[in-house]
């Protein structure tokens, strides 16, 4: 294993001071970005999309539950899924009561939405504990619509604001292929805003714009070790690197 180097306190400050100095840059970068985002103009949606949750059907407006913001994570579960894909679980594991809680104090929902027929989420949370909102979206344009669920039968193919060409140039031809198969399911987060009795579409994020929530990463990147994934630098910090998957379950 390729550990840091051992050094003394004083050289340890020095170096630690000089990395605040970038840590602070990006802080300020980030709150910039962050402004940016909030500058962002919106698109109202008029689609009459359809849910099924514990309460019946019901409409995008309703999963608000009366306030101003609507977090959405796309998770990936697809109609004949037995369950939801790894990747999204470690996220799902991750919501507390708390983190809910605190959204809705500044009026702001969380829900999780999938294409799997409602009976299915609904097992899968209860054996597995989970009391955040589920809904599925199954009947519905919703998830094609928000680009999540890529089926080149149904839509031309945009995942994280690329088109295939750009896909493929960018080496995610895998993507375009995946959807010519179709449909094939992807994570990402939406955001909504209720105003003037409409719901607008203010931002969507996929692929790794969705670590910015934090979560295990957040905590991993202040650590010696990191993530422990094979793509990160300086390599070789642990014997058994994992592959770039988002997921914390057993190896293999």
């Amino acid at each position: 294993m390729a550990l840091p180097e051992i050094t003394t306190r004083a050289e340890w400050l020095r170096a630690r001071t000089e990395l605040l100095a970038r840590e602070k840059e990006a802080t300020r970068a980030r709150d910039a970005l962050n402004a940016d985002r909030r500058r962002l103009p919106m698109v109202e949606v008029t689609e009459p999309y359809r849910f099924t949750g514990p309460d019946g059907e019901v409409g995008l407006a309703d999963l608000f539950a009366g306030r101003d913001q609507l977090v959405v994570q796309h998770v990936m579960f697809g109609p004949d899924w037995d369950a939801p894909c790894p990747s999204c679980s470690g996220a799902l594991a991750e919501l507390s009561d708390g983190l809910l809680a605190h959204l809705a104090h500044r009026g702001t929902t969380y829900v999780a939405v999938s294409r799997a027929p409602y009976e299915r989420i609904a097992a899968v949370a209860a054996e597995r504990g989970y009391r955040f909102p589920w809904v599925s979206s199954a009947g519905s344009t919703f998830n094609h619509d928000f680009h999540v669920t890529l089926d080149a039968s149904v839509a031309p193919v945009l995942w994280n604001y690329r088109d295939a060409d750009e896909l493929r140039a960018a080496g995610q031809g895998w993507v375009v292929e995946q959807a010519a198969e179709g449909p094939a399911e992807q994570p990402g987060y939406s955001c909504f805003l209720a105003a003037q009795g409409r719901v607008f579409h203010t931002y969507s994020t996929f692929a790794r714009g969705t670590e910015q929530l934090g979560g295990a990463y957040a905590f991993l990147d202040m650590t010696a070790l990191g993530r422990q994934e094979e793509w990160e630098q300086p390599a070789g910090r642990v014997e058994h690197a994992r592959g770039a998957v988002p997921d914390f379950g057993p190896e293999g």
